[in-house]
């Protein structure tokens, strides 16, 4: 079911604009070269627009906002919007400050984002104004789980509806859903939640997947698939005296080596 969508992007190389925070710029850069696309930051608001007027996505994450980033994200977001490329927003923390969580919903209520991909608690702080975030992680008490699965489904699609974007919500469960459809994906590991970046590597990757797949809301759920599987490879190459590091490392690796095949076969999506 997913296997065009990754040959989609190895065989068109989306080049994706990143403006990206720079605890992750690398680590994000790697992951997107991984799967076959190209990445380009930058964050200066003089050179935005010609950037993006180049690329084919946009990615736009507010882990470590400051005012000229701002700036850039709402220029290079018109821009991307007049061309029509893959549009994403990284809520980063949001929940966590007043700056963040009001940037966010500035951003929301300026551009119309192809998807939006967060943890639960921050999408939560944006759809519901809930506040519970931990940092940049999300709360325990949001998380999405087997007991609570079909409340959390629901509320992805209303905040799909509500947005008028595909709302990816990634955790222990992920969800990614539009106003009709959720799938339910089950790949990853525990483990990749100890990494620094993991969310933002798959934050270049979906973008990566929606602008060689446009207007397919399941590239989305591809690019999720893809990450978790990535996790579940790069845990298997683990030895003695590696630690996260180390992991981080192998999920690009694992990223690098995914075949279509590979995908196809290991991913573990539920369609509700």
């Amino acid at each position: 079911m997913l296997e065009s969508y990754l040959d989609n992007v190895r065989e068109n190389a989306p080049l994706v604009h990143n403006i990206t925070n720079y605890v992750t710029a690398n680590d994000v850069a790697n992951a997107i070269l991984a799967v076959g696309a190209s990445p380009i930051m930058s964050d200066e608001p003089e050179e935005v627009a010609d950037i993006t007027r180049i690329c084919d996505g946009l990615n736009i994450n507010i882990g470590t906002l400051h005012k000229q980033s701002i700036r850039a994200m709402h220029l290079a977001g018109k821009r991307a919007m007049e061309l029509g490329h893959a549009l994403l927003l990284d809520p980063v923390g949001a929940g966590a400050s007043k700056l963040r969580t009001e940037t966010a919903a500035a951003l929301m209520e300026e551009l119309h984002f192809t998807a939006i991909r967060g943890n639960i608690s921050e999408i939560k702080a944006l759809c519901l104004g809930s506040t519970t975030t931990k940092g940049v992680d999300a709360d325990a008490a949001d998380a999405v789980t087997e007991a609570n699965l079909a409340d959390m489904i629901e509320f992805a699609k209303s905040c799909a509806q509500s947005c008028g974007s595909v709302i990816a919500i990634t955790g222990a469960i992920d969800l990614v859903a539009d106003a009709e459809v959720c799938y339910v994906i089950r790949n990853g590991r525990k483990e990749m939640s100890s990494i620094t970046g993991t969310g933002c590597q798959l934050s270049g990757v979906m973008t990566a997947f929606l602008a060689a797949n446009p207007g397919h809301a399941l590239a989305a759920a591809a690019a999720v698939a893809a990450m978790g599987l990535a996790g579940e490879i790069a845990m298997e190459y683990m030895t003695d005296g590696d630690g996260n590091a180390t992991y981080r490392n192998r999920i690009i690796d694992a990223l690098y080596h995914i075949t279509a095949e590979h995908l196809n076969r290991g991913e573990r999506i539920e369609i509700r």
